[in-house]
């Protein structure tokens, strides 16, 4: 081919030296920042550049309980026995709330994923009575706080805010959880697997096979089918 017909060759950036012109560096947000995004969302507080308002001040004391943890997978976080003592609010990974019995049997009740906040929303669970567990299913990055010094912080910036605040949450798991009960009585284990894989599928790609059993309500075995046979079709 003549040269006077070819494009000019063009270096791909990946291919160009760390001090050429033509790459662009940009810094990264501080992990604050994703904290406090993290935070406004969950309290549905919209962020601007004025941060001398009430919201704002309100989120960054808020902020200021939270320390950035790493956490490896199957990392035991809270345990059954034990009062329940941290809130989690996840910058990356996965948490499994679940039970296990004396014998082993292990009952899945959610799990929570990036930007979510977990805390011990029934007071049971804030005691020695507490049977729920908390723990990682993959390597998490976590922001981690008190919740006795959480739950203070926020009572201290209004009567009835703790309590608005921990209906809207409380009520979105009972909601979540119910209705996964609901259908586990009235809905066979093929149709369940397919809302699961409709309604979470990031959950399937990340989550254990057997941890994706126990919260469908079936063994593993059957899982495995109705992974075989959706797969098959």
């Amino acid at each position: 081919m003549n040269s006077r017909f070819s494009p000019p060759l063009a270096s791909a950036p990946c291919l160009l030296g760390e001090d050429n012109s033509e790459i662009i560096y940009q810094e990264a947000a501080p992990t604050e920042v994703a904290l406090m995004n993290s935070l406004s969302r969950v309290f549905g507080i919209c962020l601007n550049e004025k941060q001398e308002t009430n919201e704002a001040l309100f989120l960054n004391d808020i902020a200021r309980l939270f320390h950035l943890r790493r956490f490896d997978a199957e990392t035991p976080l809270e345990k059954h026995d034990s009062p329940w003592s941290n809130v989690y609010l996840i910058q990356y990974g996965i948490l499994r709330l679940f039970r296990e019995s004396s014998t082993g049997k292990v009952a899945v009740h959610h799990f929570f994923t990036e930007g979510d906040l977990v805390w011990p929303v029934f007071g049971r669970t804030r005691t020695i009575r507490n049977t729920l567990c908390l723990t990682s299913v993959v390597p998490a990055t976590l922001w981690v706080a008190d919740f006795a010094a959480f739950r203070s912080a926020i009572q201290g910036h209004g009567d009835g805010l703790w309590a608005k605040f921990a209906l809207m949450l409380t009520e979105e798991l009972a909601e979540l959880t119910s209705m996964r009960e609901f259908r586990k009585q009235t809905m066979p284990a093929k149709e369940r697997y397919e809302l699961l894989l409709d309604e979470y599928p990031e959950l399937m790609k990340r989550v254990p096979d057997n941890q994706l059993a126990a919260w469908l309500g079936v063994v593993p075995a059957t899982f495995s089918r109705l992974k075989t046979g959706n797969t098959n079709r």
